[in-house]
């Protein structure tokens, strides 16, 4: 007889759950409305969620318990994580960011768990005994890093963090340093950015043939703008390139001119 009656109350919590689900579908409906108006792109919920989630996480999330919902299963990426279980992080942070796509920090730390541990991990995996494919998959794990943060950004366009982020990852990972000032140069221009990652465009910039000129030209104007620009590193670069490009005697930055104390930005 308990167990009739246990059966009856998880029937019942489940109907109630679907019940509030669809009186919640036209206003979810709604609001994913305006946040594609307003340039947000909002994840629906469909049959690709319902197979991650599962059917309870599923109704879960129908019924507007995705924030919850996508920090217990962080919670449980965090564990995979301990026990170095990569790939299923991957799922579980992929699900994560499903459900919710506008929180930036779920993006970030799953790209650098990809790109970082994962494929620092893969590299030096005693139990692949196969350079090339330990290779192989350390570069599959950068991918899945890099394609979080290009998701992210998709979801997220005007916030200068996922975009930094991509800079760092096409700069130090995958030595990209055309695709890097891109990047960064994407960041500097949204309305949060910090004034550092204008520098950190024109400095990768200057590593690619052909775009010598142009990373000049910027290195200039934020040199022009003062004493807050004219840190040791950007008047390094620009000395270097002054060189390379020949740059007349009277128009280069004099060589009295020291720098702040912060070099490394």
């Amino acid at each position: 007889m308990s167990g009739l009656s246990s059966l009856f109350r998880s029937l019942l919590a489940i109907l109630m759950i679907a019940v509030m689900g669809a009186l919640l579908l036209p206003w979810q409906a709604t609001l994913q409305r305006e946040a594609q108006a307003a340039h947000f792109r909002s994840i629906p919920l469909n049959l690709s969620l319902r197979e991650q989630i599962g059917q309870s996480g599923f109704l879960a999330a129908l019924s507007g318990f995705r924030a919850p919902l996508a920090a217990f299963l962080w919670i449980d990426a965090h564990s995979a994580w301990e026990k170095t279980e990569w790939g299923r992080m991957a799922g579980l942070f992929n699900t994560v960011t499903t459900l919710q796509p506008h929180t930036l920090l779920y993006w970030d730390i799953a790209a650098w768990h990809m790109a970082w541990n994962a494929s620092i991990a893969a590299l030096h995996d005693t139990k692949q005994q196969s350079e090339v494919l330990r290779e192989r998959a350390r570069r599959q794990y950068i991918d899945l890093g890099r394609d979080f943060l290009e998701r992210g950004i998709r979801n997220n366009p005007d916030n200068y963090l996922l975009h930094e982020r991509l800079g760092i990852l096409l700069r130090d990972k995958v030595e990209d340093h055309n695709a890097a000032a891109d990047a960064f140069a994407k960041a500097a221009a949204c309305s949060d950015a910090p004034a550092y990652i204008g520098r950190f465009s024109a400095y990768e910039m200057a590593k690619v043939p052909g775009r010598e000129r142009e990373a000049y030209d910027r290195l200039m104007a934020l040199y022009r703008q003062g004493k807050k620009q004219q840190l040791p590193s950007l008047l390094a670069r620009i000395r270097e390139l002054e060189n390379k490009l020949n740059i007349p005697a009277d128009q280069r930055i004099p060589a009295t001119v020291v720098g702040g104390s912060s070099p490394s930005r």
